[in-house]
């Protein structure tokens, strides 16, 4: 058969509808529908537009593809394994087998196979991104479609393109009904990133069953309204027509492009009828037999992979990607020769490393009573930072005055100009946190702020940089009551508990301005963990470390700030705005004759990655009394001060008042802390 016989087509596409049919039957349960409906069209992608090399997964330029619904994990899984993907392993380093083996195809879905029931990154090469939860997929394409213009813009030079790279997204009706998709793609829409590709399959089901029940819009006109070129698809089967709409986006040079494919579940031809719905159950064996036989497949044959297959893949997207890859690599060679400073730069970008003399710009800050709000030296840091780390990218959800994070001197991200580093992405936080994501799956070292309580916008999005382990930074500023007037909305209350609750984020809350550049330190040298800056609006002093622990203290997540003499009859403990308060406590306390002394918290979850004999000379188990304090609930701080010990702090939500009237009104305050350790300690002695 020749490689463009429409035979050979033909048979490519039913091996991937029967490898995904046999594999939702065999785990006995999985999405079969969506596979088999789409695999014309995957095939077409994969076959005919997609620059990837099987051999070099991970090539810095290959074009990304997303499969953004899913629940249809087997689509992606059936042409992983069709195109002959390298495995690689956790340094990046291509091996000698298969990404997916056909036995990890027979295995969908079970315990240990890199083939779950959605799409996780790291498990197998070829995996672009983590997938499922709907939207996130096709919002996070648009980071990786920014972090494309943004390398071109920033290290491409005359004769050397090194970075044009596309993003493809297949996506359905479940993804662009969610607000996540609308954000990111209204965003796309105003930056015009013509390196960007939804295939929105147009199928008009969805688990309740027609989507007409709650989904009748236009959504090629939403599209267009948002800025986006749209193409037409109107039988998913047309492979001449998928083509031509390629080319749409190919031709397309200032728009996103969504192309509308109309396709049936289970078939993919809306020409014929549906004989199962088959979208979030296995089809059983006699209907898959029924469905085979209608294909003129072998009705007993189960996970075929007929020969000529493969084959077809390695002279299509394997030829085609491996002399793209093949001359990029030669390109990049010359590149460092001529540009050494901007390839080193590319080589640690590559490798997720910082470059040397990363936080060089990073000075200490004097002592000061007055001080600063957390946030405001958050801000310093970041511009500390930033002329030593140039892929450090990121912004705002129109709060930049509010939150500090605007890089002073540098250029915002436009359409005319992509190499800015100051994101603008509007009043979008999941749609913004979900870009964050795309961006550091691409290298980039991405941070996005706002104010911390409306991390409940975005924590879908944040929930995922933990668990593709992207050291994707949050900075989050107005951290609890301090914040005053604008009342119990704008005012976090749960939000530390919650985000420390979140498996992989590390939440920082440092206490005074060389705390926040320690937490910066330690959040950057993270390349395996998403970091939450959590800052305040109020002013904090600066301490005098003279006396105090020295601030790098903070890099272990907890430490002594401040000591007593001898034994401490009480540990008085807590983080950012309330560790002043501990310290006043502590004062007062000694002179009543009470020994205390003051941890600092910044950070639990570094804090407990501590050795335990580290962790035992900070919070002896011998000293029983504890006391923590901070502008939150208590939930969490029992496993440092135990069931008996005293929490000042919230325990409902706050209220619309000046601070300083907050404060008394909620009791945290130094005299609470003194209060309560007065009466532990004469406990103690009664």
């Amino acid at each position: 058969m020749s490689v463009s016989s429409p035979a050979i087509e033909k048979l490519a596409i039913d091996t991937i509808r029967t490898l995904s049919m046999d594999a939702v039957q065999a785990a006995k349960s999985g999405h079969p529908g969506t596979p088999m409906a789409l695999a014309p069209v995957a095939f077409q992608v994969w076959a005919d537009a997609l620059r990837y090399d099987p051999a070099q997964p991970l090539w810095p330029n290959r074009d990304r593809f997303v499969l953004s619904c899913g629940h249809a994990s087997m689509l992606l899984y059936s042409m992983i394994h069709l195109t002959g993907i390298r495995a690689t392993d956790e340094s990046g380093k291509v091996l000698d087998r298969p990404s997916i083996t056909l036995d990890n195809i027979k295995n969908f879905r079970q315990l240990h196979s890199p083939c779950a029931g959605h799409p996780e990154y790291g498990e197998a090469a070829g995996i672009e991104t983590t997938t499922g939860p709907l939207g996130q997929g096709v919002a996070t394409s648009v980071g990786m479609a920014i972090a494309s213009k943004w390398l071109a813009a920033s290290y491409n030079r005359p004769k050397f393109e090194l970075f044009d790279f596309n993003t493809y997204a297949m996506c359905g009706d479940g993804d662009l009904m969610e607000g996540v998709a609308y954000e990111a793609a209204s965003l796309a829409g105003h930056l015009k990133l013509s390196n960007l590709c939804w295939i929105y399959d147009d199928n008009g089901i969805t688990i309740e069953g027609e989507t007409d029940l709650a989904f009748s819009e236009d959504v090629a006109r939403r599209f267009e309204g948002l800025g986006w070129n749209t193409a037409r698809v109107k039988d998913a089967n047309d492979l001449a027509a998928m083509a031509q709409a390629l080319k749409s986006f190919e031709d397309c040079n200032d728009k996103p492009t969504l192309i509308l494919v109309r396709s049936v579940i289970g078939f993919g031809s809306p020409n014929k009828a549906n004989s199962h719905g088959a979208h979030g159950a296995p089809l059983g064996d006699e209907e898959i037999k029924l469905t085979k036989k209608a294909y003129g497949w072998p009705e007993d044959e189960k996970f075929l992979v007929p020969a000529g297959v493969p084959e077809y893949f390695a002279d299509t997207i394997g030829k085609r990607g491996a002399a793209a890859s093949s001359a990029w690599e030669t390109l990049y060679s010359s590149y460092k020769s001529q540009f050494a400073k901007e390839g080193a730069e590319l080589d640690a970008l590559f490798a997720r490393q910082l470059p040397a003399a990363w936080d060089k710009g990073i000075t200490e800050f004097p002592a000061d009573e007055k001080g600063m709000a957390t946030r405001v030296s958050s801000g310093k840091v970041l511009n500390m930072l930033a002329p030593n780390l140039p892929w450090l990218v990121g912004g705002s959800a129109d709060l930049a005055p509010s939150t500090m994070t605007l890089l002073d001197g540098l250029k915002g991200f436009e359409h005319d100009s992509y190499s800015g580093r100051n994101m603008h992405f509007g009043i979008r936080e999941h749609g913004m946190a979900a870009i964050l994501n795309g961006m550091a799956l691409s290298g980039l070292r991405s941070y996005g702020a706002t104010f911390f309580v409306f991390t409940d916008y975005l924590r879908p999005s944040m929930r995922l940089s933990s668990i593709m382990h992207q050291p994707v930074l949050y900075v989050l500023t107005h951290d609890s009551i301090g914040l005053g007037e604008d009342g119990p909305t704008h005012q976090p209350v749960e939000h530390l508990a919650a985000c420390r609750a979140i498996p992989g984020l590390y939440v920082y809350r440092p206490s005074d301005a060389n705390e926040v550049a320690e937490c910066y330190r330690s959040a950057m040298e993270m390349t395996d963990h998403p970091a939450a800056m959590v800052l305040s609006r109020q002013n904090v002093p600066t301490f005098d470390r003279k006396h105090l622990g020295a601030a790098s203290g903070a890099r272990k997540g907890g430490y002594i700030l401040s000591d007593c003499e001898g034994t401490p009859q009480v540990i008085l403990m807590g983080t950012g705005t309330e560790i002043q308060l501990c310290m006043k406590a502590q004062a007062e306390l000694k002179s009543a004759g009470i020994a205390a002394r003051v941890v600092s918290l910044p950070c639990h979850e570094l804090f407990d990655d501590q050795s335990p004999d580290y962790r035992e000379s900070v919070l002896p188990k011998s000293v029983k009394h504890r006391i923590a304090c901070e502008a939150g609930i208590r939930q969490g701080w029992d496993k440092y001060i135990g069931a008996d010990g005293h929490f000042v702090g919230m325990s409902s939500f706050g209220a619309s008042a000046p601070i300083d009237q907050l404060y008394q009104h909620f009791k945290i305050t130094a005299d609470q802390i003194v209060s309560f350790a007065r009466v532990a300690v004469s406990g103690a002695k009664d």
